[in-house]
């Protein structure tokens, strides 16, 4: 299987986030080719349209279409934003980028704003990452005193100042605009779209906004070719994707593979379910996904169309595997917990329907609930569902519709087993 080719491709390697390192597997080789060369952004977005690379931040949507819509031949300050805000909970891939292979992400960020038109760029870093941030700054320095950034790049006209951000770790300003707020100095709440960053971002000016990991795998692709990346994975899913797998395996961590590997394979890597115990039931994109049985996950291959088929979202990456043991409804009952702690309260629909669920999964779990609270939470659920700014709704609403479609009898019988008195465990 291939393996860690991609973003995490220093990984093997002694002081791996060092410049003197990445240079040594051809880093910043790209950039100097592209400034040599006087490469046309035109063909540069044709490259990546070509790889088939999506956005790795949970969206997915096509990063060269992306690149395309931008208004890059107007007049005025344009800007580059990266979203290393990563706050969905089972997910830490863009963490490990940060510490491992931060001048891979530079070098993207570089490449992308050269493409664009962008003279300034940001890197929003979620505020507990400590140590990414000390190597991302680090990593900042080494590129300007190597001539990659500031003015004048490599000798050409081409000028690109990057700076980190610290965010304060609100997951809401993991979603663009909210970001784009924060990064103002703003309250971290998400605005109405469109108008869309790539016409009115930071601070009024057209920005492009991608995840850590797009970014990062940019560099690779201009470099190995788009039809490569492309063959990589599967039609409409090229590529690597790095999933962060979490949960009852043996050996939770970040795993970079082929889009299209069978979940099992991915199973495999990470060392099979912890103790022997059996699987149950897997959360394949993060806390916002809709949970699948694991029947059918163990039937299914790890990339977008995939998992949209059958009923939730390949989202970050982040694989949460559950056993048999685990209690479903404490498990939902922290989630829902979450995300009214999260909302920023800006919808009425989020504001209060994500405390109304958290309540009700709280009053559930202590033993006082009703059969008919499923389908009040059901009812709430849906009644958020598309009715908010912004999708930290539709994140809490749909894990909580994938656990009733899939778990209602295992919600039934925690009612009626905690109203007899009965000690009761899944």
């Amino acid at each position: 299987m291939m393996l860690n080719k991609v973003c995490f491709r220093t990984l093997h390697l002694k002081n791996s986030w060092l410049l003197s390192t990445y240079e040594s597997i051809g880093g910043y080789s790209v950039l100097r080719s592209i400034i040599k060369e006087k490469v046309a952004p035109e063909k540069i977005i044709e490259e990546i349209k070509l790889s088939g690379l999506r956005g790795r931040g949970g969206a997915g949507f096509p990063t060269g279409l992306k690149w395309s819509f931008f208004p890059r031949n107007s007049s005025g300050q344009k800007y580059v934003v990266c979203n290393s805000d990563e706050g969905e909970p089972g997910t830490f891939k863009d963490r490990d980028i940060l510490l491992y292979n931060p001048h891979q992400l530079i070098e993207g960020m570089i490449i992308a704003a050269y493409t664009l038109g962008a003279t300034v760029g940001y890197n929003y870093v979620r505020g507990e990452f400590d140590e990414p941030i000390f190597r991302i700054e680090s990593a900042i320095n080494e590129a300007i005193s190597a001539g990659y950034l500031g003015n004048n790049i490599l000798g050409s006209n081409f000028n690109f100042n990057l700076y980190n951000s610290h965010g304060a770790g609100a997951y809401i300003c993991g979603e663009e605009t909210g970001l784009i707020e924060s990064l103002e100095g703003k309250k971290g709440q998400p605005r109405y779209k469109p108008p869309f960053p790539a016409n009115y971002g930071v601070y009024g000016r057209p920005t492009n906004i991608n995840n850590t990991e797009t970014y990062a795998t940019v560099p690779v692709i201009l470099e190995k070719g788009g039809k490569w990346h492309l063959e990589i994975g599967k039609p409409n899913n090229g590529g690597c994707k790095i999933f962060s797998v979490s949960g009852h395996v043996n050996k939770p961590g970040n795993y970079e593979i082929p889009l299209g590997t069978p979940f099992s394979d991915l199973l495999n890597l990470s060392g099979g379910v912890k103790n022997g115990k059996k699987i149950s039931a897997v959360i394949p994109g993060g806390s916002s996904s809709p949970i699948l049985p694991a029947d059918i996950m163990m039937n299914l291959t790890m990339d977008y169309d995939s998992i949209s088929k059958a009923g939730s979202m390949l989202g970050s990456g982040a694989v949460i595997v559950i056993d048999s043991d685990m209690c479903k409804v404490r498990l939902l009952a922290r989630i829902t917990h979450f995300y009214a702690e999260e909302s920023c309260g800006q919808c009425t629909p989020c504001r209060e329907g994500t405390p109304w669920m958290a309540n009700i999964m709280h009053r559930l779990l202590h033993g006082h609930g009703e059969i008919s609270d499923i389908d009040l939470l059901n009812s709430i659920a849906a009644n958020i569902m598309g009715n908010t700014i912004c999708a930290l709704g539709d994140a809490a609403a749909m894990p909580v519709q994938g656990f009733i479609k899939y778990y209602r009898n295992d919600l039934e019988l925690y009612i009626n087993n905690k109203k007899l008195n009965k000690k009761y465990f899944f």
